[in-house]
């Protein structure tokens, strides 16, 4: 068995199977039945192989509510032949006015839902004895590949995933804060979660495609979904808002704040000090969720309990005082990145440029490596950054398709290095003067 699907997790599969009727789904009939009622009447005629995909739900199960509905006047077949999955449905003049009412309370049509104790029940059978982590070198080796240097860095990333530690990594711009950070989750085993869970009829989402990565191993049942451990980030646009469940009326169900659906693996708080609100009013929202590792939602009034076991990551490049001491003793280990040297951005440079499948001069290597050189040495002195080494190289991949050139030759670099707005300020100011004027305003904000 793999680390990413190993004999706890093929067990659990085994858990996961689909429902073939009724009695062993953990729904209300009368839930299921309004769910395929409403989706006829969106569809207006609609197959049930259509309708299986629609709503993951066994064609036993939809043959048998079928069958009540057309008793009942609410829909008709239409066309099919002798096996159900070919059979068409539409809705009658009845079933409008009942699908119209029925969505006027709950709009949602999808994935039929998981219920909140099945839900409950399986996230705590993952969670439970979890820690420590014993990750196999194999999966270190793979998750830092195309991470060049910090050496130090990674074994500290490493330790904080093995015991479930959050950490604060700070550095200067351009040092690859949130790039590591990123890195982190790869180092998680991978969990199961529910598509949609269920709560008094309410319907709450808590897959989301931005930051859940499917598995290639899934299970029977449609309505969960195996994911790599979830690396959730928030930047400068964070607010408490957007720490809170909110109700999507569009869809018809309450999208989960970041502190949920990063259960399982690392929520980021990228650029801390930027965002509007003070840093530690919003770190104050997480203090429950951190100690807890589960999270208060309200759902109609009605308080809900969702788990929320994540790895916190807290990254910025201003002075870590501005982080109160309670929540650095939430996020204890220390992640300091400091500015990389020449040949590691020749490195990152190199790489960027492979990744791209640009071929180039050694003589525009040359060029680049001498930005960054000492002046005694013909060099520009500039300060390097990994930022600089990834921006270049696409803007080199730019220059050189606009110029109509098969590689990137020294005039291409040239050009590249006068179009990056860093290095032309740099260029004007001494690197000094140039670091001091950017740490006034990040003071000064």
């Amino acid at each position: 068995m793999s680390y990413y699907h190993d004999a706890r997790m093929e067990k659990l599969f085994e858990i996961l199977e689909q429902p073939r009727n009724l009695e062993e789904i953990d729904l209300k009939e009368s839930f299921i039945r309004n769910l395929i009622l409403k989706t006829i009447a969106s569809y207006g005629n609609i197959k049930t192989s259509k309708l299986n995909e629609i709503t993951g739900l066994h064609f036993d199960i939809l043959e048998e509510c079928i069958n009540k509905l057309e008793k009942d006047g609410l829909v008709f077949q239409t066309a099919g032949g002798f096996l159900f999955a070919t059979v068409e449905y539409t809705i009658k003049e009845k079933g409008v006015k009942l699908a119209g009412k029925l969505s006027r309370e709950n709009s949602y049509v999808g994935m039929a839902p998981v219920s909140y104790n099945e839900y409950f029940e399986i996230m705590q059978i993952q969670l439970q004895g979890r820690l420590p982590l014993y990750i196999p070198e194999k999966i270190i080796e793979n998750t830092f590949k195309n991470v060049i240097g910090v050496k130090i860095t990674k074994n500290i990333l490493v330790e904080a995933a093995i015991g479930g530690k959050g950490f604060i990594i700070h550095g200067s711009p351009g040092t690859g804060k949130t790039y590591l950070a990123s890195k982190m989750s790869n180092l998680l085993p991978p969990i199961v979660m529910p598509r949609y869970v269920e709560f008094n009829e309410n319907i709450i989402q808590l897959f989301d495609p931005d930051f859940h990565k499917i598995r290639p191993e899934q299970t029977e049942d449609p309505r969960w979904v195996k994911i790599n451990a979830p690396f959730v980030f928030t930047g400068s646009e964070l607010s408490t808002l957007k720490l809170e469940t909110n109700f999507n009326p569009n869809m018809g169900v309450y999208d989960v704040s970041p502190l949920i659906k990063a259960n399982g693996g690392v929520l980021l708080l990228d650029d801390l000090g930027r965002q509007k609100e003070n840093p530690n009013a919003l770190l104050n929202r997480l203090i429950v969720p951190m100690e807890n590792k589960k999270d208060m939602i309200y759902i109609k009034g009605s308080p809900v309990v969702f788990h929320s076991y994540f790895i916190p990551a807290l990254s910025t490049n201003l002075d870590i005082s501005i982080i109160d001491e309670a929540h650095l003793r939430r996020a204890p280990i220390q992640v300091l990145l400091e500015k990389p040297s020449i040949e590691e951005i020749v490195e990152v440079f190199r790489m960027n440029l492979e990744e791209l499948g640009e071929e180039y001069d050694e003589e525009a290597m040359e060029r680049f490596i001498k930005v960054y050189s000492p002046t005694s040495e013909g060099g520009e002195r500039l300060k390097p950054t990994f930022a600089h080494a990834r921006d270049l190289a696409q803007i080199a991949q730019a220059v050189r398709v606009m110029q109509g050139k098969s590689k990137i030759d020294l005039d291409v670099i040239e050009t590249a290095l006068e179009r990056h707005i860093l290095v032309s300020l740099q260029r004007e100011y001494t690197p000094e003067l140039f670091e001091r004027i950017f740490e006034n305003k990040a003071s000064f904000k």
